[in-house]
C-alpha cells in the first residue's frame, strides 16, 4: 500500500537524521563540518517551517533527500578528501580515478552535477505551484535558477575562503590547485540541470496531451502595449486622481 505523504516524508526524514548522527560522528575536520552543515541546518529548517503551505511531492522530497545523503557524505570526509577510489578498489579491485585518466579528487565534480541533476525538478516543482508557470517558462527557469544559484554557492565559498582563511577556508574551498574550479563546478550544476530538465520535456511531450498547445501558448505575447515608462505614467496618474 501506498504511503501517504506525511509518512513517507517521515521515512525520509528518519533515514537522513540516522545518515546524519552517522555522519556527524569524527567527522575529519570538525569546523569544515559545521561549515559545510549550516546551509543544510538552514534548508531543512526552511522546509519544516512550509510543511504546512507547500508539500512537495514524494519524487521531489526523494531527489532532495538523494543530494542530502551525497553532501553529508562529503561533508564528513572533506569533499576533497572522500575515499571513492579505496571504495572501488574493495569492490572491484580498480581505482576508478586511474580507470578515468584523473589526477585530482572529484566527488566534489560529482555533487555539483547532481546539484542540478536532482534539485532541477523540486525547484521546477515550485515555479508550478507557486509561480503557476507553465510551456516554455517551467522547464527554462528552473534551469536558470539553479545556474543562478550554484553561481551564489560559489561566492558563497570564496567569501567563507576569505573570512575563516587557513586550513579551514581552503578545505572549505575544495579547489585542489584549480584555478577554473569555480567555473568547472557551475558548468557542471548547469548540465545536471539541463539533463533533468530534458528529461521532464521528453516525459510530459509524450505524457501530456495539451503539451505542444501549453509550450506554444507560453511563448505568445500576452500584452501588445508596453511597459517601462508608459506603466509607470499610467501608475502615476492612478495614484494621482
Amino acid at each position: 500500500m501506498k504511503l501517504s505523504h506525511r509518512r513517507y516524508f517521515l521515512l525520509l526524514s528518519v533515514l537522513f537524521s540516522i545518515l546524519w548522527l552517522a555522519l556527524a560522528i569524527d567527522p575529519h575536520y570538525r569546523s569544515d563540518w559545521l561549515l559545510e552543515n549550516a546551509l543544510v541546518g538552514a534548508f531543512i529548517l526552511a522546509l519544516a517551517l512550509s510543511w504546512r503551505w507547500f508539500t512537495f511531492s514524494r519524487i521531489s522530497a526523494s531527489l532532495i533527500f538523494l543530494f542530502l545523503c551525497l553532501h553529508e557524505v562529503g561533508a564528513h570526509y572533506t569533499y576533497s578528501e572522500v575515499p571513492y577510489d579505496d571504495w572501488t578498489r574493495s569492490l572491484f579491485s580498480t581505482s576508478l580515478n586511474e580507470a578515468m585518466g584523473w589526477e585530482r579528487n572529484h566527488f566534489d565534480r560529482a555533487i555539483h552535477f547532481s546539484y542540478g541533476l536532482l534539485l532541477a525538478y523540486p525547484i521546477r516543482e515550485v515555479f508550478l505551484r507557486v509561480a503557476d508557470v507553465r510551456g516554455f517558462w517551467s522547464y527554462f527557469l528552473p534551469l536558470d535558477l539553479t545556474m543562478s544559484t550554484s553561481m551564489i554557492f560559489e561566492l558563497v565559498e570564496w567569501q567563507a575562503a576569505e573570512f575563516f582563511g587557513g586550513d579551514l577556508g581552503m578545505a572549505y574551498l575544495g579547489t585542489q590547485g584549480d584555478i577554473w574550479d569555480a567555473h568547472k563546478d557551475m558548468a557542471l550544476a548547469s548540465i545536471g540541470a539541463l539533463i533533468a530538465m530534458a528529461v521532464t520535456v521528453a516525459i510530459n511531450a509524450v505524457l501530456q496531451k495539451d503539451f505542444a498547445r501549453e509550450w506554444s501558448d507560453s511563448l505568445r505575447v500576452k500584452r501588445r502595449e508596453p511597459l517601462g515608462e508608459t506603466a509607470i505614467a499610467a501608475m502615476l496618474k492612478r495614484k494621482s486622481g
